[in-house]
């Protein structure tokens, strides 16, 4: 579903948390934005961007846009896949998601993200994604 245009994808395996559970044990829909989080973290990770080297190439890299579409919910002890698609770079980090209950492989949950760059220095934002992030990208992609 996700794979047309994508540039790079990751995907991380999670098992659901009592803490990440409402009274009834379903997850609250908030913390749907951790687990984005940490499959957002591992795409990053494959091309040695993440957050601690965004900081260090004087970037900072604000989540400007999200969406979520809940489909299913997941519960307590349930364990999860969490799928990461880099869609686009140049002008923006644009990731789609997918979270999938790992046993059956149905769709709980789909999502995306959009951050801009915003130079650390002078805080303002970049209308074109900084020269490092192609470079970096250029690297794992072909």
């Amino acid at each position: 579903m996700n794979n047309k245009n994508t540039l790079l994808s990751a995907a991380v395996d999670i098992e659901i948390p009592f803490h990440d559970c409402d009274p009834m044990q379903i997850v609250w829909h908030g913390n749907y934005a951790r687990y984005l989080e940490v499959a957002r973290c591992e795409l990053l990770r494959k091309f040695d961007y993440d957050y601690l080297q965004m900081r260090d190439s004087g970037y900072d890299w604000p989540i400007v846009d999200m969406r979520i579409k809940y489909v299913g919910s997941a519960s307590f002890t349930q364990r999860i896949r969490v799928e990461a698609y880099l869609k686009e770079y140049e002008t923006r980090l644009k990731i789609d998601y997918v979270i999938f209950d790992s046993a059956s492989n149905k769709r709980l949950t789909k999502a995306y993200t959009v951050q801009v760059a915003v130079d650390r220095a002078t805080q303002e934002m970049q209308f074109v994604s900084p020269r490092i992030i192609g470079d970096k990208l250029a690297q794992v992609i072909s």
